[in-house]
């Protein structure tokens, strides 16, 4: 019963064990689903489900009617041209990282945005080349055509014949490109998008860092045109740099000239477009004047010939025939794959997220696994590589005031006019010009190096994820970075686990909150109690550390007790039977001299004969363990006689700590310490139940629902001086609370009840 009075409010119930709480108030019997009734759910079929999944499939079905052509389409056009022009230049850099020509740089910008109009779910990202996937295929492609172990028929072509090594990178790309489109359909299909879970904030943030420091140093080798051999194995990164600068003097100046110059240039640009977007109609296409600049530069002075620069070169015009990828290739290459294939989701996903919390519409995880895995097989199979969606690009589309995906078909179409009509024009523009306008959009990754200091303050553990993720896709590469670094952050979940902050409670101002003992001055802990909190679940891995924090919470070995007790009983019962032991009021008197409690070895039959209960049905007596025990027969003496395990925050039990917990409780138990177990859920018992874990000494009564009602169950049944916890006559608990000016709530009286259900 609750009574409202004034801010306060006072709370009249009785004091609930699990069991009595049951009785009282009877479950509702529900029937769970079994698989067998998901399978049948799934397997069953109406008008009503075929045309959700139309609809789920082809969400273009769902928005495309009601599309607002009056208020969207001027917008959409806008976005569509300015994101065109953005891709097309990003293709053009992005297939550097990939070690394939330029030219199939468009074919990548081109397809996936053809595939996602269909069946996407985002109405705001831009699909296409991202650079992280760019480097991660070009890692690939690097060490496959490089190991000569995996291309013997190959590597006596390659070394002289440019054009059969141009096809053998691009016949890597695209393979891995299927390969991975191939993967993401199956997790969507199987709708097992929950994957990208695995992939935290940091964890991303951290690897899409390294990425981009590895995408520095790639493109550091078309700034200077330096010739820099293919390094794929651990440490690679290191390699390309000493390469880089051992040939340092090689540098051809001009390259670096222009390269330096579009970075500044572009840099300041950016920044101007950020700090005033708001009064920007459009941000201002840098990149887009830049190349403009850049090509005719290099085409009126001749630079290719002058200067001896790397230039696009042939840029033929439209598309070339599919390619049809390699099972040899498929099988080096799985590995590889998988990562590309969670990281474009991952990141695609969380851009996805943004945009959809912002203009409230509902996306679906497993329908962008299926749209973008359609894409890359659709891209891979007619020369693109893989790709996702780059932040800088999808930025492009919303803030031009793109609504839907009809913006990304625009932006197509430009690709396409590039593709074969005006791609020629591009001919002459320098390589140095593309890694540098890569370069440019690199800023938003490199500038999460400022995440370390915001995780150290919020979170280490996060903070810690992130500084090893970077440090493991630096040193490892970025394939091989990706799982080491999962693997590092999963185990710091274990971690977490395995070493809970476990503590002991106490009262605070006689209230019925209970916080660590440790954090407030007015704390009061009744004489006899202990509380301890677990914060964790609790497993196989962490049982003996709980077992450990237990034993120091409470001062003393339970165990050890216990078999102090019953070797002390084993020579009273012998000193009895001979007749050497006398009873008396005031206690033992013991007839012999000279006996000495020895603590020799003993052997396995001895030790589990001291570890069980204690019996002394067969004695003339009773045993105060606390008092004065005759001749040298020494017990530890102990204060506690009721433990109570706060377990409101462990969600689990194993089978493994099951076993290890029941033996804790049965140590306890045998040395008169009564336990009480609260905030357990009816699951966590009724899983119990099914393990046979209750018996004669571990019983299903120990169940309290909160901390309070096993403190006044112990109270009462311990028979407490009213002093000390001011209990009244009445039969119900009444919790007497007022309600704070700012929300908050603080008790103001407790009384202690009388009667219990139990």
């Amino acid at each position: 019963m609750i009574e409202p009075i004034g801010n306060q409010y006072v709370v009249a119930r009785p004091v609930y064990s699990a069991n009595a709480f049951g009785e009282d108030h009877k479950k509702i019997e529900r029937r769970h689903k079994t698989i067998l009734d998901h399978l049948k759910a799934w397997c069953s079929c109406s008008t009503q489900k075929a045309k959700g999944i139309v609809l789920s499939l082809f969400p273009i079905a769902s928005w495309l009617p009601a599309y607002r052509v009056k208020e969207w389409l001027l917008s959409d056009i806008v976005s569509g041209i300015s994101t065109g022009l953005v891709a097309v230049l990003q293709g053009l850099a992005f297939a550097l990282l990939v070690n394939i020509p330029p030219r199939y740089g468009l074919f990548a910008a081109f397809f996936p945005v053809l595939t996602y109009f269909l069946l996407g779910t985002s109405r705001h990202i831009s699909v296409g080349p991202f650079p992280v996937l760019s480097m991660m295929v070009g890692a690939v492609v690097t060490r496959l055509v490089s190991d000569t172990g995996t291309t013997a028929e190959l590597s006596s072509n390659l070394t002289s014949n440019d054009s059969l090594l141009e096809e053998r990178s691009l016949l890597v790309a695209t393979s891995v490109t299927v390969l991975s489109g191939i993967i993401q359909l199956a997790l969507g299909v199987l709708q097992i998008g929950f994957v990208v879970i695995y992939l935290s904030e940091s964890l991303i943030s951290g690897f899409t860092t390294a990425a981009a420091v590895h995408v520095l140093v790639s493109q550091l080798k078309f700034m200077l045109q330096l010739t820099v051999p293919a390094h794929t194995d651990p440490f690679s990164i290191f390699k390309v740099l000493e390469s880089v600068f051992t040939q340092i003097e090689k540098t051809n100046i001009a390259d670096l000239v222009t390269s330096l110059v579009i970075l500044v240039v572009v840099f300041v640009v950016k920044e101007i477009n950020q700090r005033y977007k708001a009064k920007l109609p459009v941000p201002i296409p840098i990149e887009l004047i830049m190349t403009v600049i850049a090509t005719g530069v290099s085409y009126g002075f001749d630079f290719e010939h002058r200067f001896n620069v790397s230039v696009v070169g042939d840029m033929r015009q439209g598309f070339e025939s599919p390619i049809t990828p390699d099972a040899q290739i498929f099988r080096d290459t799985i590995g590889d794959c998988f990562g590309i294939a969670i990281v474009g989701f991952a990141v695609a996903f969380s851009v996805a997220s943004v945009y959809s919390l912002k203009y409230d519409y509902p996306i679906d995880g497993n329908q962008e696994l299926i749209a973008l895995g359609v894409g890359n097989i659709f891209t891979g199979a007619f020369r693109g590589f893989a790709g996702s969606t780059a932040l800088s690009r999808s930025g492009v589309q919303e803030s031009t005031g793109g609504k839907t995906q009809i913006a990304g078909i625009l932006s197509a179409v430009i690709v396409l006019i590039v593709i074969v009509a005006i791609g020629f024009l591009l001919e002459p523009l320098q390589k140095s010009v593309l890694a540098a306008l890569a370069l440019g959009n690199l800023k938003g990754m490199l500038m999460q190096f400022a995440e370390i200091g915001r995780l150290w303050k919020k979170d280490k553990y996060d903070c810690v994820i992130w500084i090893m993720t970077f440090i493991f896709a630096i040193v490892l590469g970025l394939g091989l970075g990706l799982a080491a670094s999962v693997a590092f952050q999963l185990l710091t979940i274990v971690f977490r686990t395995q070493f809970p902050k476990c503590s002991t409670l106490a009262n605070v101002g006689r209230s019925n909150i209970y916080k660590n003992k440790k954090d407030y001055s007015e704390m009061y802990e009744p004489e006899g109690v202990k509380i301890f909190r677990c914060p964790s679940p609790i497993y196989f891995a962490n049982i003996g550390f709980f077992k450990q924090k237990l034993t120091d919470a409470v001062g003393f070995s339970p165990l050890r007790i216990l078999r102090k007790r019953n070797k002390a009983l084993k020579k009273l019962r012998k000193l009895q039977k001979q007749g050497l032991l006398q009873v008396t009021p005031k206690g033992f008197i013991c007839t012999v001299d000279g006996f000495k409690d020895s603590d020799e070895e003993l052997d396995n039959n001895e030790i589990e004969e001291l570890d069980r209960p204690i019996d002394t049905a067969d004695l003339p007596f009773q045993i105060d363990w606390n008092a004065d025990l005759p001749l040298n027969i020494v017990v530890p003496r102990i204060t506690l006689h009721s433990l109570i395990l706060d377990f409101s925050a462990v969600s689990f039990l194993d089978v493994s700590s099951m076993r290890g917990l029941k033996t804790i409780l049965q140590e306890f138990i045998r040395i008169n310490v009564d336990v009480y177990i609260v905030g357990t859920d009816d699951d966590f018992i009724e899983k119990l139940a099914r393990c046979q874990f209750f018996d004669d000494e571990v019983k299903d009564s120990i169940f309290f629902l909160t901390i309070h009602d096993a403190v006044l169950h112990v109270l009462m049944k311990k028979d407490y001086s009213t002093s000390k916890f001011n209990p009244t006559q009445q039969k119900e608990t009444k919790f007497d609370f007022t309600i704070n000016t700012n929300g908050g709530l603080r008790n103001r009286e407790c009384q202690v009840p009388m009667e219990t259900k139990f």
